[in-house]
């Protein structure tokens, strides 16, 4: 009897229960303490992403359609800036990607700008489709703004900027002048989204590399004078696109261009709609490039990838396809114009 007492009071006491006492008093705390009587706010969930095929032959509908946004937050302190600096300025001049006039326009800088006179520069007109870059030019003439055709990086149409803004601040010019300022000198701002060629157009126009340029989004991050020639200096600022694209084919758009970082997109997602719309455009070297017969061209986006992957020896261990690879070279070719003078968007 007596070791059979001593085994239950072991068993029931809790100072000897260990977790179980401690369980046990924890509960009590907890129901004398009023802030432990309320249930603990539930953390919002994460949205589900759509999952990615498991084969490099992607859906084609738009369930796998990513929403790509991309707005860092200094792009809200450039708008700010933008707006102040306006009146230090006589005019804008909005440069574009001649690839995509109407994605790389942004609409906050349309507005901020709307009453300075405004040149446009379509960029990168080199590696646009020429007939449709004519089309451009003779849209935007329509909206009081001088549009020229330019290619920073060959120096094509860069002479054309200063005469465009003698024949835009004439009237302005003549004013300063009719008031004893014989060389009045005007001051325009330079605008666009990121990676659009700002830099490398103020390098090209004012003959000496100041600007810092890159291939790649975000680079400029202050505003900087610079003087293009006599009695003319341009205000350079940070590339800035808009919060939110309602239309996700702009954000598409400015993804295959390199507007956007390329580490907050779905690459191989990206380079199989890019796909998609080569398809349909049907340019020549798309197909010669990569040697894709009609039969491959036929198959969908991600079926092609594969074979672009397979028809360039990129392999993983085990002789599999390197789809990732061959997005990133799809995307890095297309680019740098290898794939054709394409223009994604057409007048109208």
């Amino acid at each position: 009897m007596k070791n059979h007492t001593r085994h239950n009071q072991t068993k029931h006491n809790p100072k000897r229960g260990g977790r179980s006492g401690a369980r046990m008093n924890t509960q009590k705390s907890r129901a004398a303490n009023p802030k432990h009587t309320a249930s603990k706010p539930q953390k919002p969930q994460k949205p589900v992403k759509p999952k990615k095929p498991k084969t490099a032959a992607a859906p084609n509908s738009s369930e796998y359609a990513q929403v790509i946004q991309w707005y860092p937050g200094h792009m809200t302190k450039t708008k700010r800036r933008i707006e102040k600096d306006l009146k230090l300025v006589d005019a804008v001049a909005e440069i574009i990607d001649a690839r995509i006039p109407v994605s790389s326009r942004n609409p906050d800088i349309a507005r901020l700008t709307a009453g300075k006179p405004r040149v446009v520069l379509l960029n990168k007109c080199d590696m646009a489709d020429p007939r449709l870059t004519a089309g451009w030019v003779s849209l935007l003439s329509r909206e009081n703004v001088k549009a020229i055709p330019v290619d920073c990086k060959s120096g094509r149409g860069v002479d054309q900027f200063v005469p465009a803004l003698r024949e835009l601040l004439q009237d302005r010019i003549e004013s300063y002048r009719a008031k004893g300022m014989v060389n009045p000198s005007m001051r325009v701002m330079i605008v666009g989204i990121p990676n659009v060629g700002k830099s490398t157009f103020i390098n090209r126009v004012s003959k000496k590399t100041k600007a810092v340029s890159a291939d790649r989004p975000g680079v400029t991050r202050g505003n900087q004078w610079f003087t293009v020639s006599k009695g003319f200096e341009m205000l350079d600022t940070p590339g800035v696109l808009w919060p939110r694209f309602d239309d996700q084919t702009v954000g598409e758009h400015l993804a295959f261009t390199g507007a956007i970082k390329s580490e907050v997109m779905d690459t191989e997602l990206l380079a199989v709609r890019l796909i998609e719309l080569l398809k349909a455009l049907q340019p020549p070297e798309f197909a010669a490039r990569y040697k894709l017969s009609a039969d491959d061209l036929a198959l969908p986006g991600g079926q092609v990838l594969l074979r672009i992957a397979e028809n360039r020896g990129m392999l993983v261990a085990g002789g599999a396809a390197d789809t990732e690879r061959a997005a990133y070279t799809l995307l890095d070719e297309f680019r740098a114009a290898k794939l054709g003078r394409i223009t994604l968007e057409e007048p109208k």
